[in-house]
């Protein structure tokens, strides 16, 4: 009988272990904001949001007293 040929173990790296070792490799690669950039565009934020927030709020205001308006105009209330 001829002898099996034993199989060469190799490790295998573990995923989790790769996975952090690329992300901090990537994490390394980004250019990071300075401080000052990071407060500037946080206020560009806030302020669009807000923005958006007053505009959403008026249109909803406007569609609103239409369709009641609409509703007292049909059941004629």
């Amino acid at each position: 009988m001829a002898k099996k040929e034993e199989a060469a173990v190799v490790p295998q790296e573990n995923p989790i272990g790769r996975y952090l070792r690329e992300t901090r490799g990537e994490l390394r690669k980004v250019t990071w904001p300075t401080r000052d950039e990071a407060w500037r565009l946080t206020a560009i934020v806030l302020g669009v949001t807000a923005a958006f927030a007053v505009f959403l709020w008026a249109m909803d205001a406007l569609f609103s007293n239409a369709i009641r308006l609409i509703i007292q105009q049909i059941l004629g209330v």
